[in-house]
């Protein structure tokens, strides 16, 4: 049951929830003004609001869910996806920057040191794997110009983070969950 007052019937729209993720067709919500709509999703009944020019707000999360994450990294992670889902972009890379930290110090790193330590940290332990090395760079970089230019960062921006933490992450967190137990 609905508790939207009054929708209104629509011309059906699928498109991907940014609440529940699931692909949907509705044909209930709202209009607004320049061509602004309002639909109901017909799995979880959440508002999205579709732009006059095709902009969908709150836009699909990117990545994926990870399985076995500390809290905190899991917290991170689906902040940062969350992040780009509003159009926060900026904060999106300066999150992704700050789970690697995170990720650091669960693995065993000494807290209070320069990021720069977080990243060999990982590099020397072998955490980060093969030929990953430029991408945990290219989070430093981005998440430098975030923090200490005047830039906004773009939505492809963080997808491309994203991307490569969700791998970081199942790497170091989900696949070795995966092996089986030995017992000698």
């Amino acid at each position: 049951m609905s508790y939207w007052h009054n929708p209104q019937g629509l011309t059906p729209k699928a498109y991907i929830c940014g609440f529940c993720s699931n692909k949907v067709a509705s044909s209930k919500g709202y209009i607004g003004s320049n061509n602004a709509v309002l639909y109901l999703c017909s799995n979880c009944d959440e508002p999205t609001y579709f732009f006059g020019l095709g902009g969908q707000l709150p836009d699909v999360a990117p990545g994926n869910s990870v399985q076995h994450l500390p809290a905190d990294i899991e917290s991170l992670y689906n902040e940062a996806r969350n992040s780009v889902a509003a159009s926060c972009y900026t904060g999106s890379v300066l999150i992704c920057r700050k789970l690697l930290m995170n990720i650091g110090v669960q693995q065993g790193a000494e807290t209070g040191k320069a990021f720069i330590f977080y990243i060999d940290y990982l590099a020397e332990k072998g955490f980060i794997p093969p030929n990953g090395r430029g991408w945990v760079d290219h989070i430093r970089k981005k998440g430098n110009e975030a923090t200490h230019e005047i830039v906004l960062m773009s939505k492809e921006d963080c997808e491309d983070l994203i991307a490569f933490s969700e791998m970081l992450i199942k790497f170091i967190y989900e696949f070795p969950s995966k092996i089986p137990s030995t017992s000698a």
